[in-house]
Parts: C-alpha cells; sequence; structure tokens
C-alpha cells in the first residue's frame, strides 16, 4: 500500500483527491487546520495532520511515498507580491526539502495551466509555450511559476512532476473558490459576462491525473490537465441550459473593463483589499485557451464532459445552500 502525504486537503481538488486515494487503495496523510472542516471521506486508511505549512513535517513524512502539495495562496485581493511568495514559493521549497531529507520518491505539485502560455482556439496553449501577458504580471501566476522553476531544477534530488489544471469545476468545494463562476449565473435574472473565455475540466479528471501520475508521470515533466475551452458566454449558455433557466445575458465590454480595472488599481494603492485589478481584469478580456493531449497521451486521461463538471457543481451547491 502506497502512503502519500497532501497539504490543502479541504478544498476542492484536495477533498475530491482524498476521495479517490482512498477509493484506490492509498494510504492518506493530509494537512489540515482544522480536523472538523474535512467534508470528504473518514476511513482508517486516512490520518488527518492538524497543523500548517510552516510546521515541522519532517517526522509526519517519515515512511511517505509520495508527496502531493495543492494547498496554495488563492486569493486575489492580496496587494503585496510577498503574500503570495510566502505561501506558494517559500512554502513550498521548504516541504519540498523536507521530503528530500525524509527520502520520498515522488514530488507531485498543482501549480496552474496559466505558469504555460495560452492560446487561441486554433492553437491552443500547451506544456512547450512560455507564459504570457496578463499572466506574467498576475502575483499568483508569478509564485506557482517561480516554485515551478525551482522544483524542475533540483528534480536531480527526487522526482517532480507538475500538474497544470485549468479552471476546475465539480462538487466539494466548500469555500466556494473557482465554483463562484456558477454562483454568479445561478438562479439570476441577468447575467453579466465577459468577452473572454478559459478551458474547463471537472475536478475528477484532474484528480484522476495526479493519481496517474505517481506511476506513469515522468521526471522534470509539466502535465497540462484541461478539457473543454469555451467562451464565458458559452458557458453561462450551458449552464442555463442545465438548470433550466433563462435569464438575460448582457456582455460586458473590454473598455468597461478596463476601466473598472484601473479603478481597482486605485484602490489598492490605498492598501485597499480587493480582487479588482488591472491584471484581473484584462484576464477576463482574453480567450485563455489551452490542450490536454498531453495528459490524454501519457497519463491516460479519460475527459469527463463540462456540463458533467457543470451538474456536480450545481448539484453540490444544491445540498449545500438550499436544503
Amino acid at each position: 500500500m502506497k502512503k502519500v502525504f497532501i497539504t490543502g486537503i479541504n478544498g476542492l481538488l484536495g477533498t475530491n483527491l482524498v476521495n479517490d486515494l482512498l477509493s484506490n487503495g492509498f494510504f492518506v496523510k493530509g494537512l489540515i487546520r482544522h480536523k472538523k472542516k474535512f467534508e470528504g471521506n473518514k476511513t482508517q486508511n486516512l490520518e488527518l495532520i492538524q497543523g500548517n505549512l510552516f510546521n515541522n513535517l519532517s517526522t509526519t513524512l517519515e515512511e511517505i511515498d509520495v508527496v502531493i502539495h495543492i494547498a496554495a495562496e488563492t486569493k486575489q485581493s492580496l496587494t503585496n507580491y510577498s503574500d503570495y511568495w510566502k505561501i506558494n514559493y517559500n512554502a513550498t521549497v521548504q516541504l519540498f526539502n523536507t521530503a528530500i531529507q525524509c527520502k520520498v520518491k515522488k514530488f507531485i505539485f498543482i501549480s496552474t495551466a496559466n505558469t504555460l502560455g495560452y492560446g487561441s482556439i486554433n492553437d491552443l496553449g500547451n506544456e512547450h509555450k512560455n507564459i504570457r501577458y496578463p499572466f506574467d504580471k498576475s502575483y499568483y501566476a508569478k509564485s506557482k511559476f517561480e516554485a515551478e522553476n525551482y522544483l524542475l531544477h533540483n528534480n536531480d534530488k527526487i522526482d517532480v512532476v507538475i500538474i497544470n489544471p485549468t479552471f476546475m469545476l465539480g462538487s466539494f468545494d466548500t469555500k466556494p473558490s473557482s465554483g463562484k463562476i456558477i454562483l454568479l449565473g445561478w438562479k439570476k435574472k441577468i447575467i453579466f459576462y465577459p468577452p473572454g473565455g478559459k478551458n474547463f475540466v471537472h475536478v475528477k479528471d484532474v484528480s484522476n491525473a495526479i493519481i496517474n501520475s505517481i506511476d506513469n508521470g515522468k521526471n522534470g515533466e509539466n502535465y497540462i490537465v484541461a478539457n473543454e475551452n469555451l467562451s464565458y458566454a458559452q458557458f453561462y449558455k450551458k449552464l442555463n441550459h442545465i438548470t433550466d433557466q433563462n435569464p438575460v445575458m448582457l456582455k460586458i465590454s473590454e473598455p468597461v473593463l478596463i476601466t473598472i480595472g484601473y479603478f481597482g488599481e486605485f484602490l489598492r494603492f490605498l492598501n485597499i483589499k480587493t480582487s479588482i485589478s488591472l491584471v484581473n481584469m484584462k484576464i477576463l478580456c482574453i480567450n485563455n485557451f489551452y490542450s490536454g493531449n498531453k495528459s490524454v497521451n501519457e497519463l491516460k486521461i479519460k475527459y469527463r464532459t463540462v456540463d458533467t463538471a457543470i451538474k456536480d457543481a450545481v448539484n453540490y451547491f444544491e445540498n449545500k445552500y438550499y436544503q
């Protein structure tokens, strides 16, 4: 029985991954700040470790075969790069070096597709393309990119695999995180949507990619886990069809979003925390599209439809908020 240590187990991906690992016969140690907040399955093969990334985890990692590092600072409202660097880079380096010290066999780092170059619908982003504007100005993406570079430059000490998911949807989005895009359009009479688009993927497919990378992921390689490229208009049309709703759809123009972005920059200048920024508004205006071909060919992923991901997320929110 392989023993796996996971950070960030109470998030969307972490909860699904723990459930799937347990179903596949792994023994899992999961790092969590508060044990009572874990909503996933609890079996004799799960040990919850209460703590944080800056604890000394050397004892915890004894006899562990694989470390899967999910935990990250993802808030879009922080105004200083150091806030992201501390968690996404510095804590990653500390955990990585502890894993080496404890003779862990493989370190799987969950990053983001945005550390790699996105493309258009006719020229999709892939693992060979470099990070592009505006993501090279995003504090979150930059901190993840910096962590990736450190890991890949030290993969002679331990096998390193980088998983780069696109926009994940599904059950157990407890915060919620990416599922906010559904809550912004579900049960609304008017849906305001931006002009761009992105790639969407079922969180279960990301979980399967991570599990398959334990045996099949190659040392020093990135794997984009990506499924369907959709404009925001197309995404909300899917949501409307699935939830049997017929709201008014209003597109927000790029000039309006850029103006909002400059207002957010003014608030940030005043040290007011807000997710509104020029970078974030520009991201909403681009087609942030990717290919998942490498994950299909090397990690043997069979992707679920995005419709299924939306349905699973809606059902989860229905049970969580409306029962």
